[in-house]
């Protein structure tokens, strides 16, 4: 279990780093890819619809200052422009990227612990020789020696996690048993 300790040390220490990133950039000015107004300017007279995207501050987000060119001559310029409406939107793309590096942390973690599984498990698990296929169904349950519940609990969590998976696997064999000699009734 020390590589389970080792991968959320790793996947702290991601998550700090990108903390003091973060940081560090929020002291800087700020990114003005992360602000910006956006004016939906419906169709006028014989003028199309548009919509028109400009880095502004948020006093100046309106139609004058963001629809470049104006679409429209100097005395229709007021009227076109109370037809546009214009919001000024931030966003904090440092949330967003430290969102993105946690999600990525906790799949490549699930991932690493996955292979370490698929690595470990066939050299720790016992090779039961009384286990057949789930289409002998009749024949495996028969032949299958009972578990006393004492022994079914193990002391280890691989022990457990065997022991839920067999008795999952056992269940799967009953409702599969029912199933088919309803079919056969029914047939």
């Amino acid at each position: 279990m020390s590589s389970g300790r080792e991968g959320s040390r790793a996947i702290v220490a991601a998550v700090v780093t990108v903390f003091l990133l973060d940081a560090a950039v929020l002291v800087q000015a700020k990114n003005f890819e992360d602000v910006r107004c956006k004016c939906i300017c419906p169709p006028y007279r014989n003028i199309t619809g548009h919509i028109y995207n400009k880095n502004v501050t948020q006093k100046d987000c309106n139609c004058l200052h963001v629809v470049e060119p104006m679409p429209v001559p100097g005395h229709d310029v007021e009227a076109y422009c109370l037809l546009c409406e214009c919001k000024y939107e931030e966003r904090s793309s440092n949330t967003i990227k430290v969102t993105i590096i946690i999600y990525l942390s906790v799949v490549g973690a699930l991932l690493l612990y996955m292979l370490f599984l698929l690595l470990v498990d066939p050299l720790i698990r016992k090779h039961d020789p009384y286990t057949q296929p789930l289409h002998n169904e009749e024949d495996s349950e028969e032949m299958r020696p009972q578990v006393d519940s004492g022994q079914a609990r193990g002391n280890t969590v691989l022990e457990r996690v065997e022991g839920a998976q067999q008795r999952w696997k056992k269940q799967v064999q009953e409702q599969r048993k029912t199933v088919f000699d309803r079919h056969k009734m029914l047939s």
